[in-house]
């Protein structure tokens, strides 16, 4: 049996390495498997929007994108899995507002929001939609206001639950206005909805998604819409603002965020990948079906929204006297 020399061993060690060195330089990001994790359980437009943009960016760059959907504890849970993620360029999240609302909402977080995770681009944003039951004596915005001024907690509204976004939504109207609406929390927004076609709770502030196939099949009254102008799904529908409201400027959005210390030209190249998704026929198509609009910002442009709606929330929160924790 022969041995081989130990100068012939450094040698091919030499070159196995160097080989792996030439490979990555010439093989630059991304050469692997790239995770998108979404806070939420399967089948909400979170969810969709990592589906449709991961498989864009699969087909443009030829590495596989795979989704991992990490529901709980208020969108915290799979958001942590991120914050404590290698910052190598190969696992993102995927989240909405609730991002904005959990700094707000939460003394206490499992991670540092934007020191511990790093804003790459939005993806989407989509109005909110105020909706009341047929049976709702006040059919408009303004008398339903007046009513309420005169009547302290007169109307229920309905949400998915205690600091939830549909519920922080209402809450940050009502807070303009000085009025007092009583909240009734169901554990989901999808639940709330359903009551409100059962005539059972007077109001709530959904999503086009979770509301509009009952706005056009006539059994919800779709009272307002937020934005700058009526939505194509519901054009009887007025804004806010021409309903005599223009302050009310909630809007749902939608976004990629990367473990922080991710090298900038990573995070570059992935904003690069998502504006040249969301321009896609098939993205396109995708948004335009659920009633959200494909848009996309720079890192620097979506911090600055993260702050600016961390502090409206946090003084909405303070205002209405809400509690929510995480168990």
């Amino acid at each position: 049996m022969k041995m081989t020399h130990p100068l012939l061993i450094l040698f091919f060690s030499f070159v196995a390495c160097f080989s792996q060195i030439s490979s990555a330089q010439n093989n630059p990001w991304p050469n692997k498997v790239i995770k998108f994790v979404v806070p939420f359980a399967p089948g909400s437009f979170t969810d969709t929007a990592a589906r449709v943009i991961g498989a864009e960016i699969t087909k443009h760059t030829g590495q596989t994108v795979i989704i991992d959907n990490k529901g709980g504890a208020g969108s915290t849970l799979g958001t942590d899995a991120v914050a404590k993620a290698s910052p190598d360029g190969y696992t993102f999240l995927l989240t909405d507002n609730s991002f904005a609302v959990s700094t707000a909402l939460y003394d206490k977080l499992p991670y540092q929001p934007l020191k511990d995770i790093a804003p790459v681009s939005l993806v989407a944003d989509a109005p909110a939609v105020l909706v009341g039951r047929l049976n709702i004596p006040q059919k408009n915005l303004k008398d339903i206001v007046q009513y309420a001024r005169t009547n302290n907690n007169a109307y229920t509204f309905g949400s998915g639950g205690i600091g939830s976004s549909a519920h922080l939504a209402m809450e940050a109207f009502l807070s303009q206005n000085n009025i007092k609406m009583t909240h009734i929390p169901f554990k989901g927004i999808a639940s709330a909805i359903v009551d409100v076609v059962a005539d059972r709770v007077d109001l709530a502030i959904g999503s086009v998604g979770s509301t509009a196939p009952f706005i056009k099949d006539g059994k919800l009254l779709g009272i307002a819409v937020s934005g700058n102008q009526r939505h194509p799904l519901f054009p009887q529908v007025p804004t806010f603002a021409q309903a005599g409201f223009p302050n009310y400027k909630m809007m749902y959005w939608f976004g990629v965020m990367a473990p922080s210390g991710t090298p900038n030209d990573i995070i570059e190249k992935m904003h690069q990948e998502i504006i040249r998704a969301i321009q896609t026929p098939q993205v396109i198509e995708v948004f335009k079906n659920a009633g959200v609009n494909p848009t996309s910002t720079s890192p620097a442009e979506f911090t600055k929204l993260i702050k600016d709606e961390s502090s409206m929330w946090a003084e909405i929160i303070k205002k209405s006297d809400i509690k929510a924790n995480l168990n």
